[in-house]
């Protein structure tokens, strides 16, 4: 493809009786990768959702060389609605003992004797195998229950064994649900029974090939990833994948209209599409890119998995779809098939014209209502409260979580999940400063191993809670003379995971700017529009972030936001923002070089306004599709993705962009000279 971009020719790979070599062998070559390698399993370590450095990550890799006591642990409930007499509570301490397999504490009995409670170590911190042993261990401590006795699993490992199963099968359900909302959309897009086949098979190929070349590339690295990093890599190559063809077939479409040839007309598509298509591909790669300073080992891998990805989406669309598309005499746009001589988009009177010459006329007006929307918009984000606890991370309560409910009601609030303290210090200093800590109620170790001992620090308040990350913070200062002594466990977690969320925040916004400023400023060579153009975008992700928190807690009723949500929606908003910002102004500039400022953005809008529109629509679906998988963080994420792609698509890119170029001129393109003869002075 690359000599179409320097020869005024077309390339002879264009020629229909060869070009059909290609995508035939990507399908053959692509789907025998796909069903031969496969993607790479996950194995995933109990740190790789913590941040580096942190007590608490340091808890939990130590934890994994306890020989009694693992990093991940069951709670076993034995409930009833009355008291257990002493042969029931015998009966259900052998049958517990034979459920542990030996080598666990006894049963400890509520004050009211109506619950039984025990702890079982868990051998495993791979997520599939974890869910397998919980079951097992549901069904083991279910047999032969006394009449009206209820047998229930919960603590850290239940947890994760639960949220495994969220992803039992999901990424199979995620690709069909994806593909499907992108094969409707297209059809809805091209009206057309035979053309959305094309993109939709390119890019569903390039899809499966980047889960494999993006798995194994992780692995292979050591760098860590889990079920939700290929959702998401699906989503944002579907969704990017679709958007690049959407351009090219739209560009392709106006070309011929041009003239009879379709090699010809497709070296010309090519030539002003792949500018625009690789300039947006290359910001979204470096942004995603800029996820490796994360803290957290799993976003980094996030964001190289989804790096990949988009490369390998936008050498789909460049390298095979034309070729693909070329093989194709013009019924294929049936019934719209284009016809030589007719006007093309930014020459006719279409919607989008219209729409822009009613901003062109009125653009301050235009604009100021544009801003108050977003404004509106933004306003949400006043009551937005983050900090999402394990209890509440899944839009189905599963047992876990509602045993961790009954043990609460019979026991301390925190003993389905103790902090954990590890320490080389003296013990019974450390056991005595831990007990004098506000918001304990009880100490107790459990083991010792390579010179450590683990204590076992029951919380006044439940997992989760506010509170109890307020008592882990309490609980630190007491132990802040002992210089080896670690706190650890699921709150002590969220804790760091919250001051590291920041820590993320503060370094990587700022870079993700930088990149798309940069990016911006040497595709259009000037430095007003880009900055121009990343305010918008950033005005965008704020309103959408405002409206999605509304959203979420007023419709879905989800009390608090995910603390990693602001910074993904703000990388896939933003990075995925530039390309409808490099569409649209790309073809601005391209038009002002000959028809002027005003003119050229008025043509830009109406030859790519239906093509951003129908890009965001999909795109918004896509990030929509999330929310199949019963996990409120991706739901979350795909709620304020989907508000962000809309406004963007339907009023920033369509409307606030436009009305500002035109209201500036040829302001909006300083230092680059537009054309004198056509240019106008800015609107009123």
């Amino acid at each position: 493809m690359e000599a179409s971009v320097v020869n005024a020719r077309p390339s002879s790979m264009l020629r229909p009786r060869v070009a059909w070599i290609l995508p035939v062998l990507y399908l053959l070559i692509g789907g025998a990768l796909i069903g031969a390698v496969g993607t790479a399993p996950v194995d995933r370590a109990a740190t790789d959702q913590l941040p580096a450095g942190a007590d608490s990550t340091e808890v939990a890799r130590l934890l994994e060389d306890f020989p009694t006591g693992d990093s991940q642990v069951a709670v076993v409930l034995y409930s009833a609605e009355r008291a257990l007499t002493p042969a029931e509570q015998a009966t259900l301490g052998g049958s517990f003992a034979r459920a542990a397999g030996g080598g666990t504490a006894p049963l400890q009995a509520a004050e009211d004797q109506t619950a039984l409670v025990g702890v079982i170590p868990m051998p495993s911190n791979d997520a599939a195998q974890l869910s397998d042993d919980v079951e097992d261990l549901r069904a083991a401590v279910r047999r032969d229950l006394p009449d009206g006795v209820r047998a229930e699993v919960t603590g850290p490992a239940a947890i994760q064994g639960d949220l495994a199963q969220v992803f039992e099968g999901a990424d199979v359900t995620l690709l069909m649900v994806t593909a499907s909302v992108v094969a409707v959309l297209l059809i809805i897009t091209y009206r057309s029974p035979v053309l959305w086949l094309v993109p939709l098979l390119v890019v569903g190929i390039a899809d499966r090939l980047a889960s494999v070349a993006a798995t194994h590339a992780l692995a292979g690295l050591g760098v860590a990833f889990d079920q939700s990093t290929t959702g998401i890599l699906s989503v944002l190559v579907f969704g990017a994948g679709t958007d690049y063809a959407l351009l090219l077939i739209s560009r392709y479409r106006d070309e011929l209209h041009r003239t009879p040839s379709r090699p010809e007309a497709m070296s010309r598509a090519w030539r002003r599409t792949s500018e625009a298509v690789l300039a947006s591909a290359a910001t979204v790669v470096v942004a995603l890119l800029t996820l490796l300073l994360s803290a957290f080992p799993s976003t980094r891998g996030l964001g190289l998995a989804c790096a990949i990805g988009v490369v390998i989406a936008a050498l789909a669309v460049l390298v095979v779809l034309p070729l693909a598309l070329v093989v194709f005499p013009r019924w294929i746009f049936w019934p719209r098939r284009p016809q030589v001589g007719t006007p093309t988009l930014s020459e006719g009177r279409s919607f989008w014209r219209r729409v822009g010459d009613a901003v062109a006329h009125r653009p301050v007006l235009s604009a100021a209502a544009g801003i108050a929307v977003l404004a509106v918009l933004a306003s949400g984000m006043v009551g937005i409260r983050s900090g999402l606890s394990e209890a509440d991370q899944f839009i189905d309560t599963p047992e876990s979580i509602a045993a961790a409910g009954r043990l609460a009601e019979s026991f301390p609030a925190g003993s389905a999940d103790p902090a954990v303290v590890l320490t080389r210090d003296d013990v019974a200093a450390v056991t005595r400063a831990a007990q004098s800590a506000d918001g304990v109620a009880s100490v107790r170790p459990v083991g010792e191993h390579d010179g450590r001992t683990r204590l076992d620090v029951v919380l006044d308040h439940a997992p989760g809670t506010p509170q109890a990350r307020e008592d882990v913070t309490s609980l630190r200062s007491a132990l802040g003379d002992f210089p080896d002594t670690l706190v650890g466990g699921t709150d002590a977690e969220d804790v760091d995971t919250d001051a590291a969320t920041r820590d993320d925040r503060t370094l990587v916004l700022p870079l993700i700017l930088v990149v798309v400023l940069l990016a911006l400023g040497l595709l259009l060579r000037s430095l007003v529009a880009p900055v121009v153009l990343v305010l918008t975008v950033v005005a965008t992700y704020a309103a959408a972030l405002g409206a999605g928190w509304v959203i979420s807690s007023t419709v879905f009723g989800f009390d608090r936001i995910d603390v990693g949500v602001p910074l993904q929606a703000f990388l896939f908003l933003v990075a995925l923002g530039v390309d409808y910002n490099i569409f649209l102004v790309a073809r601005a500039a391209e038009e002002a070089e000959e028809h002027g400022a005003r003119e050229g953005m008025l043509r830009a809008l109406a030859s790519t306004g239906g093509v951003i529109t129908s890009a965001g629509i999909l795109l918004a679906a896509v990030f929509a599709v999330l929310g199949v998988l019963p996990l409120v963080v991706l739901a979350q994420l795909g709620i304020v993705i989907c508000v962000g792609v809309l406004l963007d698509t339907l009023l920033v890119r369509t409307v606030l962009v436009p009305a500002i170029a035109v209201r500036m001129g040829d302001r909006f393109w300083w230092p680059r000279r537009q054309a004198t003869r056509s240019s106008q002075p800015a609107a009123r």
